[in-house]
């Protein structure tokens, strides 16, 4: 190991450390499983707000965005990002403060399954049991694909075994989480955010550095024919721009769409303190998502300017082309002292994404075992600490789970989350609209459409997709027509809702208006 690889890895140790000491420190907050999950509602508005959008962003931000901007220009990058950066403003100003309020109404629901359940009084638990599950098969295999991340990032870096590197990534984000609960991962959320936006800025400034300033770079790539269009992608290997249709254009602008499905989002707006601040949550995360994703499309641009000056090799697939920043921080790390510790931020940024994810989402899916299916499904009830064993515990089984499912170094990270997106987006997406805007939704309605949704997802990515042409689109887009229509029509032929249920929708609608 070089002592410049030697320099990068203590700065990255150092904020791994930091986590865990977060961890700590808000262990000592956890008195009961609703401070666990939930926080005890007590987030300010900063923290609301940066933790969901960190949670939200992944190791996508650092990695993937740049990437297909490498290879095909601005279209499909930019589209996916206006559909991302809409989708963030509409759900924090439609979902976020109507969500904590019926929320807190409805017996103080702290997860979206109970939140389902209170919601329209499904004495069954089968909505609660269904919404649960749904939670654990999206969100274990999204869990191990960060597990991956890291694990890929510390072999490629510093010669690490693979399965080491991903072993002991996962424990780092499983030690904070499980002592500190959700506090500790919306405090990390909003360090891991502050730092990813350090790496953004100094990556894009470097890599202007190296590719011989913006000039340079504006000139080779006005010259590739439709890399600079909105409506044209750019073929790296044939050197060709290809017309985007409308169709392929709403694919991806459809993206945006599957914020409203998020648990680990939604779980943020339902743990801010102060419900009328929610207006300056949202101000700061639009800002914040449209700045990170335009400098992340700019990184692209600028990696394949660095490559025509020669300061970096050429990429030819989507697989190398998401090593990008990676090569950027390694140049970046040969000028001296002061770049070695850029470098290591940069790792740490790429580390950072891809951790505010996985903690999010491990205690997503923890709760939806012990709180859910333990609890509230099956009936157990456990004192306020055997509980808060319990909870802990589970996050600790998932892990084991995703370290299991990410033991393959050739798993692809990106198709698992582009997936999981779909499911969660088409699954809760419609269901939280419907519950929180339209009063004649009913349980069978909701059931019926997350079930719908779910089994679109599968049945369109591997059935239907497959066959090309108008089909080759992302499957959220589908599975999220299908799951709305099915709730309003299983909605509007069974029984309407009880008159309890409808005056709790309308004292919701009160509240808020005055």
């Amino acid at each position: 190991m070089t002592k410049i690889t030697a320099g990068v890895l203590m700065v990255m140790a150092a904020y791994l450390v930091f986590m865990v000491l977060v961890g700590v420190y808000y262990s000592k907050h956890n008195s009961d499983t609703s401070d666990f999950y939930l926080g005890g509602r007590k987030l300010g508005p900063l923290v609301t707000a940066m933790s969901a959008e960190a949670s939200d962003m992944s190791s996508w931000l650092l990695m993937g965005l740049p990437g297909v901007a490498y290879l095909s220009g601005i279209a499909e990058a930019g589209w996916t990002a206006i559909g991302l950066a809409l989708g963030t403003y509409l759900n924090w100003l439609l979902v976020a403060r109507r969500l904590r309020h019926y929320t807190a109404v409805t017996g103080d629901a702290i997860t979206i399954p109970q939140f389902f359940s209170n919601r329209y009084r499904d004495k069954s638990n089968a909505l609660l049991a269904i919404a649960a599950l749904l939670i654990v098969i999206f969100f274990v295999p999204y869990t191990a694909s960060g597990f991956a991340a890291c694990g890929k990032l510390f072999s490629v870096m510093f010669n690490i075994p693979y399965v080491y590197a991903m072993i002991g990534s996962a424990a780092i984000i499983v030690a904070y989480t499980a002592l500190g609960g959700f506090l500790a991962a919306s405090t990390t959320d909003l360090i891991q955010s502050i730092i990813m936006t350090a790496a953004l800025i100094v990556v894009s400034l470097f890599g202007l550095y190296a590719a011989g300033g913006f000039d340079n770079v504006a000139t080779n790539t006005d010259k590739l024919q439709g890399y600079l269009s909105l409506l044209s992608s750019y073929d790296l290997n044939t050197g060709k721009g290809n017309s985007m249709s409308i169709l392929t254009i709403a694919s991806n602008f459809a993206w945006g769409l599957g914020y409203f499905g998020m648990p680990h989002v939604l779980l943020r707006f339902m743990g801010t303190k102060d419900r009328d601040k929610l207006k300056l949550s949202r101000r700061i995360a639009t800002v914040w998502v449209v700045i990170s994703m335009f400098i992340a499309i700019s990184i692209g641009i600028i990696g394949l300017g660095m490559t025509k000056a020669g300061a970096i090799g050429a990429y030819t697939k989507p697989g190398e082309s998401e090593k990008l920043i990676i090569d950027i921080a390694l140049l970046l790390s040969k000028n001296g002292f002061f770049a070695v510790l850029m470098s290591g931020l940069i790792l740490s940024g790429i580390l950072a994404c891809t951790m505010s994810t996985s903690d999010s989402q491990l205690l997503a899916a923890s709760s939806s075992v012990s709180e859910n299916i333990v609890n509230d499904f099956f009936g157990i009830k456990l004192s306020k600490k055997s509980a808060m064993l319990m909870a802990r515990f589970t996050v600790l089984v998932i892990a084991v789970i995703a370290v299991f499912l990410a033991r393959d170094p050739e798993s692809s990270v990106f198709k698992i989350v582009s997936f999981a997106w779909a499911g969660f987006g088409a699954t809760f997406g419609p269901t939280v609209l419907f519950a929180l805007f339209w009063k004649r939704s009913n349980r069978n309605g909701a059931l019926a459409g997350m079930i719908s949704g779910g089994i679109m997802v599968f049945v369109w990515k591997y059935l239907i997709a497959p066959l090309g042409g108008i089909f080759a689109i992302y499957e959220l887009l589908p599975a999220f027509i299908v799951a709305s229509l099915v709730i309003v029509i299983v909605s509007l032929i069974t029984e309407a809702p009880s008159e309890e249920i409808i005056a709790e929708f309308e004292q919701v609608d009160r509240d808020l208006s005055d």
